[in-house]
């Protein structure tokens, strides 16, 4: 065997000037298995940073090389081996010099794997960041960045300070606020508006007209009253038709069956007759002239209102053939029986107030009433009419006829 430096003889240890042939190898003492002393480093010095590097930032550990390299027990077996002390060697067919033993630096005993830095809770100052930096450099970790807030979409600039923003709100505010309170304050008063003359048109107009119209009539009756306690002589010229002014009344009617007693008044005018609760003759400055109820022959035709205004027409709809219609003057008592009735016409139908209204049934001349109203209730669309025909004629000194006592 060749011993490495060109002779021949026992193995060569490393170490050892001389070199022994086989038979005389020396034999290596036996002594107990003993750790591996440990490497003996300084204490580390506390480090304190105000700030971190920012050019500087650890690095791992790199363990490349060794974990390349290949692996062989080491050369003596003594006892489990520590994976700090193990050495390395290099394959058996590189030979001589270059089969020298390389060992694994050990690893310190205060470094391992990298701890990771805490990491500050979202909403913390600037203090947590740097105390989180300073933990992250002395445990070997990267900075952790700090967590970004959600994004959130871009508002228009603001101009003004805060006060001025809530000054600006607050304004904005009122100012809806007084709009909606007008617009609701004119809805309610609009609502009660129309309340009310909805109230004054179907009660309060009644109220007056009836109040106005029952006054007259008693006007005329205590006239008449007076009249015939006295001496009076008959003076036929106030049977005439035309003797009384506009708007004076001259007669009262009454439908037993409806228990409507009003005055009859000159014309037809609605402001100065038929909304005081009166019923209208119609004459010739209405460009419809009819008789009076004293003629010897003719129509006579009158008008009332069916709703509000004393409404004394409301229910001529109801009246049946037979009924009576009595019309009382200064001196007699007409009485009429209601012959026929047309429920709806059209108000330029003027024929019906014919001297003999034939579409009333009547052929012959003769001595006729005509009540007519509007039609349907509450509208003026159209006209209702009513026909009587005379029966009897009583002088009021002879007393009420019987269609006012029964």
């Amino acid at each position: 065997m060749t011993d490495g430096r060109g002779g021949e003889g026992g193995p060569w240890y490393p170490g050892e000037d001389a070199y022994y042939p086989p038979h005389q190898q020396p034999q290596q003492p036996q002594q107990p298995h003993q750790e591996a002393p440990q490497p003996q480093h300084p204490p580390q010095q506390q480090q304190s940073y105000q700030e971190p590097y920012p050019s500087w930032s650890p690095q791992p550990y790199d363990e490349t090389p060794y974990q390349d390299a290949p692996y062989e027990p080491a050369p003596y077996d003594s006892g489990p081996a520590d994976p700090q002390t193990v050495g390395l060697r290099p394959p058996a067919d590189l030979g001589g010099d270059e089969a020298a033993t390389t060992v694994l630096p050990p690893v310190p005993p205060d470094e391992g794997p990298a701890a990771p830095a805490p990491v500050p809770p979202p909403g913390e100052g600037r203090a947590a960041r740097r105390k989180a930096a300073r933990a992250a450099g002395r445990h070997g970790a990267a900075p952790v960045p700090e967590p970004r807030p959600p994004a959130r979409p871009e508002a228009p600039p603001e101009t003004g300070g805060r006060a001025a923003r809530r000054k600006a709100a607050k304004a904005a505010k009122q100012t809806g606020t007084a709009i909606s309170n007008v617009i609701g304050e004119l809805f309610i008063t609009t609502g009660v508006l129309l309340m009310l003359f909805v109230v004054y048109q179907l009660w309060w107009t009644n109220v007056e007209a009836r109040a106005h119209a029952n006054g007259q009539a008693d006007s005329l009756q205590e006239q008449w009253d007076r009249a015939e306690s006295g001496e009076r002589e008959e003076a036929e010229d106030d049977r005439e038709a035309g003797v009384f002014s506009p708007g004076e009344g001259f007669a009262i009617i009454y439908l037993p069956t409806l228990d409507v007693r009003a005055p009859i008044a000159e014309g037809v005018d609605p402001k100065a007759v038929l909304d005081k609760g009166m019923v209208g003759h119609y004459t010739a400055e209405d460009q419809l002239p009819t008789a009076m109820p004293w003629d010897e022959e003719g129509n006579f035709g009158l008008a009332g209102h069916r709703n509000t205004h004393g409404e004394p027409f409301r229910f001529i709809n109801k009246l049946n053939p037979g009924d009576p219609i009595v019309i009382e003057t200064e001196t007699t008592y007409y009485v009429y029986e209601m012959a026929s009735r047309l429920d709806s016409t059209s108000p330029s139908n003027i024929s019906v107030l014919d001297a003999v209204p034939d579409q009333g049934g009547f052929t012959e001349p003769g001595r006729y009433i005509t009540l007519t109203t509007c039609t349907p209730e509450f509208t003026s669309t159209y006209r209702m009419i009513v026909w009587g025909q005379l029966t009897e004629e009583r002088p009021r000194s002879e007393g009420k006829p019987d269609a006012l006592v029964d």
